[in-house]
């Protein structure tokens, strides 16, 4: 196969998981960055400004449009670099080293805002920020992704086994609005961390008081932030003893069903992510997972803020 004929099969929706038209915006909107990426490590290798003309010496084995479109490939579908490098007929390592090169400008883009495209979050503070001048109220809940489990007598081993999964994870944090939008994904923690204690150490709760106005609604893994601040933060009420009266069980399974229904669209907003194969079970290398984590969230966000 060419790579004219690759980059043509490779460039449909199914392999990429974004339309052409989209692509396109993408590629142009990468292209910038990258070239100054690359002007900014060679300049650190030569040591000084460049002595020959701009064009000058071998060209790349893959052109820049074949690096994003490789590196979307391999966000979709995980496929292996081997694999995508024999469509291109280059070397394995062409093709990491492309991955590399696309990885973390795509992380670095943030998450689309509905109705303003000219504008991107990229941190919990922007999330908040944005919240408070809209008024939107915020949805928020943790997910869990399985990743391999660190080798024998490694410090940190225990960090990632998981008490609701009994796996090893890494567990993000997604932020939605009423209508399912996601807005943020962030605040990355091994898996054994508690829901609660990875926002409290992204700052959450700084933040909560900077922006009195703004609300969120979150599962019973957050009643200690809605017990800090009850007129901020909304979760289910706790569970009746067992000697409650059926009365008090039908109020409590009524109210939780009420709190559900109000926050369900951030289950949506976690499951668009994880059509992505990396975030159903990641079997890269931890380090890579974030940046991972965060080019696949913002390109969700794209569609989310066009409905």
């Amino acid at each position: 196969m060419t790579s004219r004929l690759a980059r043509t099969a490779l460039s449909h929706r199914i392999f990429t998981g974004i339309p052409r038209r989209r692509l396109a915006k993408l590629i142009a909107e990468l292209a910038d960055p990258w070239s100054a990426q690359q002007e900014s490590r060679l300049r650190e290798r030569r040591g000084g400004d460049r002595l020959r003309a701009v064009g000058a010496g071998p060209d790349h084995e893959l052109t820049f449009t074949d690096r994003v479109l490789a590196t979307l490939v391999c966000l979709r579908l995980q496929l292996p670099h081997a694999a995508v490098a024999l469509l291109y007929k280059v070397d394995r390592a062409t093709v990491t080293r492309a991955v590399g090169e696309i990885r973390p400008l795509l992380a670095a883009r943030g998450f689309a805002i509905p109705g303003k495209p000219g504008l991107r979050l990229r941190t919990l503070a922007d999330v908040f920020a944005y919240a408070n001048s809209q008024g939107v109220e915020l949805r928020i809940d943790g997910t869990e992704v399985q990743v391999r489990r660190p080798k024998a007598n490694r410090p940190g081993r225990r960090a990632f086994v998981s008490g609701k999964k009994k796996q090893n994870t890494i567990k993000p944090t997604v932020i939605s609005d009423g209508k399912g939008r996601l807005l943020w994904c962030g605040a990355t923690r091994p898996g054994r961390m508690h829901d609660v204690t990875v926002l409290r150490t992204e700052g959450i709760e700084d933040l909560l008081r900077r922006y009195p106005n703004v609300k969120a609604r979150v599962d019973s893994g957050y009643q200690g932030l809605a017990r800090d601040f009850p007129d901020q933060v909304s979760a289910p009420p706790k569970k009746p003893p067992k000697d409650a009266t059926e009365a008090q069980r039908a109020e409590y399974n009524t109210a939780r069903h009420t709190q559900s229904s109000q926050r369900i669209c951030v289950e949506h907003a976690i499951a668009e992510p994880k059509q992505w194969r990396p975030m159903q079970r990641y079997i890269g290398r931890r380090e890579h997972f974030e940046d991972t984590m965060l080019a696949i969230a913002g390109l969700v966000s794209d569609r989310c803020a066009e409905r």
